[in-house]
């Protein structure tokens, strides 16, 4: 498990004195508002960065480090992620996982078998997607709900299935 979560992503400058736009990776932007620090992962290291300000504008979250105060300073972090550590990160409920905890997990089957490993989450409107890549190969579509994901074991990286009646239909 990483000791760290994405929150956002540096997409674009905004204004001249070091404010950026955010692409928020969170289910609540509003967390922005509560948050003190963050760390920019600058892809050779990580530098904890004081949050000052935060404005919304339209999906996008602005930001204000205290760090940065000049567009110049900022410009070259365009695509770098915002992290936060596990415990700045959301409370989740009952049977609730973050993302980055279930790719790499081993697929079984209810009925014992090996299946694949889960590859990627896809966010929908109603429920989450699973794509599973199957032992063969192929990847599958599960849907994230209570009749075809049976159980998720973190400790032991294993996620227990039930492959519903035209699942595997391509």
């Amino acid at each position: 498990m990483d000791d760290t979560l994405r929150v956002g992503v540096i997409s674009s400058t905004h204004g001249v004195r070091g404010e950026v736009k955010v692409y928020p990776t969170t289910d609540d932007a509003n967390r922005f508002k509560k948050l003190k620090q963050v760390i920019l992962d600058t892809g050779q290291d990580q530098m904890t960065l004081h949050i000052e300000g935060v404005k919304f504008f339209k999906k996008m979250v602005i930001l204000k480090f205290r760090e940065f105060n000049d567009i110049n300073e900022i410009e070259k972090y365009k695509g770098r992620d915002l992290l936060v550590t596990r415990d700045q990160a959301v409370k989740l409920g009952p049977d609730e996982n973050f993302i980055t905890d279930l790719i790499g997990l081993s697929v079984i089957t209810d009925e014992g078998e090996t299946f694949g490993t889960l590859k990627d989450v896809i966010q929908t409107g109603a429920n989450d997607v699973y794509v599973i890549e199957h032992r063969d190969g192929k990847e599958y579509l599960f849907p994230a709900i209570r009749q075809c994901i049976l159980n998720v074991d973190l400790e032991k990286q294993e996620m227990t299935v039930h492959i519903m009646d035209g699942l595997l239909d391509l």
